[in-house]
């Protein structure tokens, strides 16, 4: 396990001026009087609490870098070389139609209706961040024209400026959450779906209220807790009339904007910029089944649910309450992780690991299963980025793993698309891009499937990102079919935990799956002793 420097990070703008570093506290070993700095015990002594968040905020995304003892990497692909297994009915698997472009990548997730995606992965929450909001266009048309679904995160409408509410502080009007849906209703192909999410202040505001008797929308999704950390998914405003407007809306605001002392600080130069948090989650199951009774009520015909990298006991609610309440999906999310709105060392040292999480989930989902119990699908979330990763969460995860939640790898095509277009108007397109081009019809290998599906005349309608997303997309679903070959699965429902093999003995004994020369041990035996 590598060491770490907890005082020094990229995030947060700070590093050590020693080469050697107390590998517990992460100060330098030799500390000096007069010292220039910057570490974070540096920066925090005049910027404060502003040093706990990855900066500059609301402009970049974050993900955390500590190294646990066991991850996604300690597990190995099996590929083979004979048998074909997903083909379609009355198929047999030959050279000539066993091959890798034929390999059929949809999933779907859902208890009683179904929903299709052309790739198994779906956004990560993109709610009322300034990143979510400025690209949202480019994240919401990309997810619909590659038929995945799109997450809306927490807190949307409570942070609208031009929010409505009635005089019981409900909504009325939001036209940043309209404006969301009828993106990606726009173009929606069939396949995914947009999710809303609601926690505490949603709830609250009458969010799910909203959105299904403006925009008809029939899924909602809850979530355990306040953003996907414990505690994270805040924002940062830089006006002090905003924050006090959304202290008014009834957030959490620190330092408190009605406070004379901060206003005068703020007024000095001092404090630029202020939190709006959420309140805390707080779950049982007795509320837990009568939210979603009341939401199956309003008219919503699917119900899903996100937690985050609790301990075990709440993983154990989690997949035993929403089965008894035949949720449609449960997204379950490990550490690390986190798109920037967290506490940095929130991120970095809170909750359980993504593959320890996982594991555990594939365990208890059994039980139930075992016990004769139906299990509602599971989808992985922490740190995926590639199609291998998708590959080994679904068979980590097999029968019951159906999708991948994609965060901040979503996120990046979008940001990267956007910023061609304004590098192209500019004449400044740097040379990693303009080796390909100068048009985007030219530096998009994929602008002319696009095309396809849109029209031609529509495509000057397509925002950059989306296409990039496509893009992005469409080589998770190449990757995805050539691993998926290679282990002679010709659809994702054939995928057993078997395809999958452990490279260390700590890998084996945490998720279950045999170390590589345990693997296939007896089927060799019988080769070697026929």
């Amino acid at each position: 396990m590598n060491l770490q420097r907890p005082n020094a990070s990229d995030a947060t703008r700070t590093f050590n001026r020693s080469k050697s570093v107390v590998p517990m506290s992460g100060l330098c070993s030799r500390c000096t009087d007069g010292c220039r700095g910057n570490c974070e015990v540096f920066k925090s002594t005049f910027r404060g609490r502003e040093v706990i968040y990855p900066g500059p905020f609301g402009k970049v995304t974050a993900g955390a870098d500590k190294n646990y003892p066991v991850d996604y990497s300690h597990l190995n692909i099996q590929g083979y070389a004979m048998g074909a297994t997903g083909l379609p009915e009355g198929v047999v698997g030959d050279p000539d139609t066993a091959t890798f472009p034929s390999v059929d990548t949809e999933t779907e997730y859902g208890w009683d209706t179904k929903v299709k995606m052309k790739v198994p992965v779906f956004t990560g929450a993109l709610g009322s961040t300034e990143i979510a909001r400025a690209n949202w266009e480019h994240f919401a048309v990309g997810a619909a024209i590659s038929g995945v679904t799109l997450i809306c995160g927490e807190n949307v409408c409570g942070i609208d400026p031009a929010l409505e509410l009635n005089k019981n502080r409900k909504i009325t009007k939001s036209p940043d959450m309209d404006r969301r849906i009828e993106q990606y209703r726009r173009y929606h192909q069939g396949y995914g779906e947009m999710l809303v999410q609601m926690n505490v202040e949603d709830t609250r505001l009458g969010v799910a209220e909203y959105i299904i008797d403006k925009h008809g929308l029939d899924n909602i999704e809850l979530k355990w807790g306040q953003g996907a950390k414990c505690i994270g998914g805040e924002i940062k405003v830089d006006s002090l009339e905003r924050a006090q407007e959304l202290q008014r809306r009834g957030y959490i605001v620190t330092p408190d904007p009605s406070s004379p002392t901060h206003q005068k600080a703020f007024a000095s130069g001092a404090i630029k910029e202020f939190e709006r948090h959420s309140r805390l989650g707080f779950i049982g199951e007795e509320d837990f089944y009568a939210e979603v009774d009341r939401l199956r009520k309003l008219g919503f015909k699917r119900i899903t649910l996100k937690t985050g990298a609790y301990p075990l006991r709440e993983l154990a609610m989690a997949i035993k309450w929403g089965s008894k309440a035949k949720i449609d999906l449960l997204t379950i999310d490990g550490a690390p992780g986190g798109t920037g709105m967290s506490p940095w060392r929130m991120m970095e040292e809170w909750g359980i690991p993504s593959l320890y999480i996982h594991s555990m989930a594939y365990k208890f989902s059994k039980i139930l299963a075992d016990k004769g119990e139906r299990v509602h699908d599971l989808a992985f979330a922490g740190g995926f980025s590639s199609e291998d990763g998708i590959f080994k969460a679904l068979a980590l995860g097999a029968p019951f793993a159906k999708a991948v939640c994609i965060g901040r790898a979503l996120m990046i095509p979008g940001m990267v698309g956007k910023n061609i277009t304004k590098w192209i108007e500019k004449g400044d397109l740097p040379k990693t891009v303009s080796q390909f081009g100068s048009t985007p019809a030219e530096i998009f290998v994929c602008w002319e499937q696009v095309a396809d599906i849109v029209g031609q005349d529509e495509m000057k309608n397509i925002p950059l990102g989306a296409v990039g997303i496509f893009s992005y997309a469409d080589r998770l679903r190449v990757g995805l079919q050539q691993l998926l070959a290679g282990a002679r699965c010709f659809s994702l429902p054939a995928i057993t935990r078997r395809e999958l093999m452990s490279l260390t003995e700590e890998c084996a004994k945490v998720t279950g799956i045999p170390f590589l020369t345990e693997c296939y041990l007896e089927e060799a035996m019988e080769v070697l002793n026929s």
